[in-house]
């Protein structure tokens, strides 16, 4: 059946799926998939997990949508629960990753007009980045191929290499740039974390100089990496910090966090989102921080993380000719390999394994955040069959 979608996506003609349950993904025709691409680490707890959908149906009943006229006592409470769990002290809730970006940059450079300096607008990223499809967040990625035919100009954005601190200070300015953004762990650009070193030198270089630093935790955010959130494991403080992905726990929602020196700026009428913040979304919100939150849970994620990094290290071992080494943090990994990587996601695929491609010709795991030690074993048996069959 010809599909009436605008063909922006390329997904296999031959994987209609059905449903989905825990780490497992079911077709229309009856096939079941490991799952470690989980909606590109949205599905945290995985498919249908049954206390989100208790709570989605209980919301459900009560209360969709009012839109932001009114107070929304669910939207209240998770930004509490945010700010009680990080360094921020405004939130702004979104819709998805890239306008949780975009509101970060409109913060960073409306805080740069309020003092006086409007003329503080440019945007420093690093190359390989990713964050976001909106026109803003495309210029802010700078890939030329999502940005041609779109618009003209660099929208006020530079780039620079990934952890080229020269390049970096080359183009940060006192008096145009009004922020630095990063990913602590770049997903789309190959799984790479950027070293905690290189990070405080960058927070040191825009204390230096009044830039604001933005971390963008899309991705690696709500304890992907083994910690809530990715800076903690960083030593530095971000002045602002975008989230999405897992914090719906499937569920539509961004959010954007700020310190208080920022957040004042963005008064009545400077921002604003029809959906932004519904009640539906903060009630799975709140539900997901509590169970990440829950006494336990983040150390067990460690364990599990630390026992399939030492499994891929055996699989490097084993087999050096399909894999060259992994990268990443906690349950965000990349494996780089030796053929091209499609082959690898094609064969895995075809042995009912689903995972995702990333740069650095890389296979990247993003497995609910709730999986076992026997769930990494039926990974690795996996790719270990795929090995085998490496042209």
């Amino acid at each position: 059946m010809r599909s009436q979608m605008m063909p922006t996506y390329s997904p296999p003609e031959n994987m209609e799926v059905s449903h989905g349950e825990g780490i497992y993904l079911y077709t229309a025709d009856g096939q079941k998939y490991i799952d470690c691409v989980s909606g590109i680490a949205v599905n945290c707890f995985g498919h249908a997990n049954p206390e989100l959908v208790k709570v989605l149906k209980k919301q459900a009943a009560r209360l969709w949508h009012v839109s932001n006229m009114f107070r929304v006592p669910e939207a209240e409470k998770l930004a509490q629960t945010l700010v009680d769990n990080s360094f921020g002290d405004h939130v702004f809730f979104a819709n998805s990753g890239g306008e949780a970006v975009e509101a970060a940059v409109k913060a960073a450079r409306r805080y740069h007009h309020c003092k006086g300096q409007p003329e503080r607008k440019r945007i420093v990223a690093f190359e390989s980045c990713f964050h976001g499809r909106t026109t803003m967040t495309v210029a802010v990625t700078g890939n030329k191929a999502h940005m041609e035919g779109f618009f003209n100009g660099d929208l006020d954005c530079d780039h620079v290499p990934f952890e080229d601190m020269d390049a970096l200070k080359a183009v940060v300015s006192k008096e145009k740039t009004a922020a630095i953004i990063l990913e602590p762990v770049q997903g789309e650009g190959g799984v790479r974390p950027f070293t905690n070193e290189f990070i405080k030198a960058v927070r040191e270089l825009c204390d230096e100089t009044g830039t604001l630093l933005i971390f963008d935790e899309v991705q690696c955010g709500v304890g992907r990496t083994g910690t809530l959130f990715a800076y903690e494991q960083t030593g530095v403080t971000p002045d602002l910090m975008s989230l999405a992905k897992g914090l719906g726990g499937g569920f539509p929602i961004g959010a954007c966090i700020a310190t208080q020196e920022v957040g004042q700026h963005m008064t009545f009428g400077t921002h604003g989102t029809t959906f932004g913040g519904n009640p539906m979304a903060c009630a799975v919100g709140q539900k997901v921080l509590d169970m990440i939150l829950a006494p336990g849970f983040l150390d067990g994620l460690k364990s599990v993380a630390a026992y399939f990094q030492g499994k891929l290290d055996d699989l490097c071992k084993d087999f050096p000719q399909v894999f060259s080494g992994w990268s990443g943090k906690g349950l965000m990994l990349g494996l780089a390999c030796v053929p091209e990587n499609t082959q690898l996601l094609t064969l895995a695929r075809d042995h009912g394994l689903l995972v995702a491609k990333s740069g650095g010709n890389k296979i990247r795991f993003l497995p609910p955040l709730n999986m076992s030690t026997d769930e990494v074993d039926q990974v690795v048996a996996i790719l270990r069959d795929c090995c085998a069959k490496v042209k």
